[in-house]
């Protein structure tokens, strides 16, 4: 059933909780982790108090965008992937130099998958980048649950190699508050040996296959899922919140190339809007499936939830 308007409203702004669809052979669950506070004026620098105060339906309590961490547990059958991996345990607090994001709770990822049937079955992992809230899980010790140790990780090729290629002193060129959170190649080494790269195209998983989409990061890859001649999107950052279905327009400060990420999301939101498939979006709130709606009067266009 559409979510109404109130309900909408609310889950907009709201960390995501469980969620599950059937599409075509796929069963398809959001797995939470936690949520992250985005602050819209660094986040999304080129939108006007006047774009804001027209949109306070997406802000928390604390006026911010709510991201929401986590994975997407693809089951077809007997066997399972994870894509993206959640941040792992880590409970950061709002610091006030910071000008991108605000509070950070997650590490709920292992209690979410519990409540899941089938969990030896995953059989791999698919990152669509190496920012650390994405593969987080992968880079921790878990006790009990092998597939975070030896499954093997799907990985762009540009992505992988970028990263790998960061020096100290690129590094020193980021403010400080951004250090931290920096993957070096020490910390890559650790899942070296597991990483299998992926170009455009590639099949990792009977019905999904890896679909390039740089600009957030140099080698950002999305995933396809294809079933009952049906397809559905996974486009990981390509957008943060579903504001920016409406406005895919927007600069986005933690985009790694600006003008190429805001085309990939313009070409993205003309093409889901006129087939109609179904997409995911990691960091959505509460509302991680769903269809971009155009308005055929205003040309308008938006997220509508599928659950």
């Amino acid at each position: 059933m559409p979510a109404t308007s109130a309900t909408l409203s609310e889950r907009l702004r709201t960390p995501p909780r469980l969620r599950t669809i059937r599409f075509g052979r796929f069963r398809l669950t959001y797995i939470p982790d936690g949520y992250v506070e985005l602050k819209p004026r660094g986040w999304v620098p080129d939108a006007t108090e006047a774009d804001w105060n027209s949109h306070s339906e997406y802000f928390d309590t604390h006026g911010c965008l709510v991201a929401g961490l986590g994975g997407l547990l693809v089951q077809r059958g007997r066997r399972a992937m994870l894509i993206d991996a959640g941040a792992g345990p880590v409970v950061l607090p709002d610091v006030h130099e910071n000008p991108m994001t605000g509070e950070m709770r997650s590490g709920a990822l292992l209690d979410s998958l519990a409540q899941i049937d089938g969990l030896d079955r995953i059989e791999a992992i698919a990152i669509t980048h190496l920012h650390f809230d994405h593969l987080g899980w992968t880079l921790t010790p878990v006790p009990g649950f092998t597939p975070f140790a030896t499954a093997p990780i799907y990985l762009g090729e540009v992505e992988w190699a970028w990263w790998r290629s960061l020096t100290p002193a690129m590094i020193d060129t980021l403010p400080g508050w951004a250090k931290p959170s920096v993957l070096t190649r020490p910390i890559l080494d650790t899942i070296a040996s597991r990483v299998k790269v992926v170009h455009h195209g590639t099949r990792l998983f009977p019905g999904v296959r890896a679909v390039t989409i740089p600009g957030h990061t140099t080698g950002h890859t999305g995933y396809e899922l294809r079933s009952c001649g049906k397809r559905m999107l996974v486009f990981g950052d390509v957008f943060h919140s579903p504001i920016q279905i409406t406005h895919p327009e927007w600069a986005v400060g933690a985009d790694y190339d600006q003008a190429e990420a805001i085309a990939h999301r313009q070409a993205l939101v003309k093409d889901l809007a006129s087939s109609g498939d179904l997409a995911f979006g990691i960091h959505f709130a509460d509302v991680p499936f769903g269809r971009v709606h155009r308005d055929r009067t205003t040309g308008r266009t938006t997220w509508v939830p599928a659950d």
